[in-house]
């Protein structure tokens, strides 16, 4: 062999060799990655502002289901009910497992208003994690009352806005507050004089409701629905921007009343502070997958919610956006702090 095709054939073992090294280095990192990607290890507690029975626990259990059929999560999953404080008291519990992530609450808008009135901490202070749907507020009252419509509860409250009680889960300024007051807003009416009496949650307050010891509870759509079917309530008015479908479909909006109010809550899962990146990445992925499965899609339509998937970031940016949104309102009814 001459030098010139010694040379080559060097050339050619050289580049080999660099090609195995760079492949077991490539190989390497990936294992090095599979191994420090972030799952949970023992049992998680998904948790609920509220008590059995309310808003948060209910779509926390249908989450679960869903999760643990379609084994999107390894580990037991649980609902842990952490009620009270207008659900200050769940979002303090849960900054109680710093950077740990088999901790997640299902938040609403409550995380912002709390802390604008001056109640439990701040959404800076947590972790977003996804935001995950919205649904609109239905005010409902006993089927034998007298109120029967959006405008008879508006005329009620101009001739005496102290004689009907209002129910409200779980604290004034979140959006079962704002499903009815926003309404009476646009009419004109003092919100300072809405009699309020607040309750752990929409299925407390409801409770109360059937009991005749509230006139009008404002709750979410799904809820509201279910009763309906049942013939537990009469829905006066539903705060979307326009009719919803099924069920629903009798039931006018606000706007068709003649007050433009539109009110929805939103659904976000938010971990505690100093959460990993691998932490939230898992359960971005796992939330993704979840709001691509049929059943969640069925429950979606079935109870009326908007899907709106956000990723960790950009719920923290629609958080911060809300957060500002949150306390004018508050500010008006004389509760920011």
């Amino acid at each position: 062999m001459g030098g010139t095709e010694q040379r080559r054939a060097a050339g050619r073992t050289n580049h080999f060799a660099t090609s195995i090294v760079a492949l077991s280095v490539a190989l390497a990192a990936a294992g090095a990655l599979a191994q420090s990607a972030w799952q949970p290890d023992r049992p998680v507690e998904l948790i609920a502002t509220n008590a059995p029975g309310g808003g948060s626990d209910r779509i926390l259990r249908i989450m679960i289901k869903i999760l643990q059929d379609r084994r999107y999560v390894s580990s037991p999953v649980a609902v842990v009910n952490k009620p009270g404080g207008g659900s200050s008291v769940a979002y303090t519990y849960l900054n109680q497992h710093p950077g740990n992530g088999h901790y997640l609450v299902m938040g609403s808008r409550s995380l912002l208003t709390n802390h604008i009135a001056g109640h439990g901490p701040s959404y800076t202070e947590m972790t977003p994690v996804v935001r995950l749907f919205e649904e609109y507020i239905a005010v409902t009252v006993k089927p034998v009352s007298p109120i029967r419509s959006g405008k008879d509860l508006i005329s009620f409250m101009r001739q005496d806005p102290t004689a009907i009680s209002f129910g409200i889960a779980t604290s004034l300024g979140a959006p079962n507050h704002q499903g009815a007051a926003a309404a009476l807003k646009a009419a004109g009416l003092d919100l300072k004089k809405m009699k309020n009496v607040i309750f752990s949650s929409g299925g407390a307050a409801t409770t109360a409701l059937l009991g005749g010891h509230i006139d009008v509870v404002p709750i979410s759509v799904g809820f509201a629905s279910s009763l309906l079917r049942n013939g537990q309530v009469r829905i006066i008015a539903v705060a979307a921007p326009q009719r919803l479908p099924g069920i629903l479909q009798d039931v006018p909006t606000w706007r068709e009343q003649g007050a433009d109010a539109v009110v929805s809550q939103w659904r976000v899962l938010v971990g505690p502070k100093a959460m990993t990146a691998e932490q939230v990445a898992y359960w971005e992925d796992v939330m993704r997958r979840m709001m691509d499965a049929d059943d969640w899609k069925n429950e979606l339509e079935s109870n009326f919610w908007t899907a709106n998937y956000q990723r960790s970031a950009e719920t923290r940016k629609f958080l911060a956006r809300d957060n500002e949104d949150a306390k004018a309102f508050l500010a008006e009814l004389g509760l920011a702090k």
